[in-house]
């Protein structure tokens, strides 16, 4: 699963919710998809769509089934909402979040993990990769990516001298 967003807020008095997210074209996101909101850590509950409005590229206005009241849709704010990859793969081909799950590859160093998380920084992306038992977050820029492998599910880098010493402490 790909963590696209959050409920931020809710909308009208019969439960609607607004979704932010980073999945970019609104194209994705269907009537009777399944949208997974965290409500706890590690507990990812399947609510489906009944009514979708794009109000923006990463806005939404919507409706899930049985969440009808503002008090339920209430409990729903400021929660993680997850989709499967395959629901992505087929609108979104460029965005990170595909590349959850991905080897890291350093151009010196090697394997450095699997991406396990990425997350978007104003409009820069990073990418959480344990490395060493430390949390790495490495810029995804232009500058630093060399290769997307999407069929062998890799992104080979050349980091930046130091930027792995700077998470290990030492230098």
């Amino acid at each position: 699963m790909i963590r696209i967003g959050r409920i931020v807020a809710t909308h009208g008095l019969q439960g609607s919710l607004i979704l932010t997210h980073k999945a970019g074209n609104s194209k994705w996101l269907q009537v009777g998809q399944p949208l997974f909101i965290e409500l706890h850590k590690e507990s990812f509950i399947p609510f489906f769509v009944a009514q979708h409005r794009a109000t923006s590229e990463d806005e939404y206005i919507l409706q899930v089934e049985d969440v009808d009241t503002v008090e339920a849709a209430r409990k729903l704010i400021a929660k993680n909402v997850y989709v499967n990859e395959d629901v992505l793969s087929a609108f979104v081909t460029d965005s990170p979040l595909l590349w959850i799950g991905f080897n890291m590859v350093d151009k010196t160093v090697g394997a450095l993990g699997t991406i396990d998380d990425v997350y978007q920084a104003g409009v820069q992306w990073l990418a959480r990769v344990i490395y060493k038992e430390k949390e790495v977050l490495v810029p995804l820029v232009p500058q630093i990516i060399l290769d997307v492998n999407m069929r062998n599910r890799f992104v080979r880098v050349d980091l930046p001298e130091g930027l792995l010493e700077v998470y290990l402490g030492k230098g």
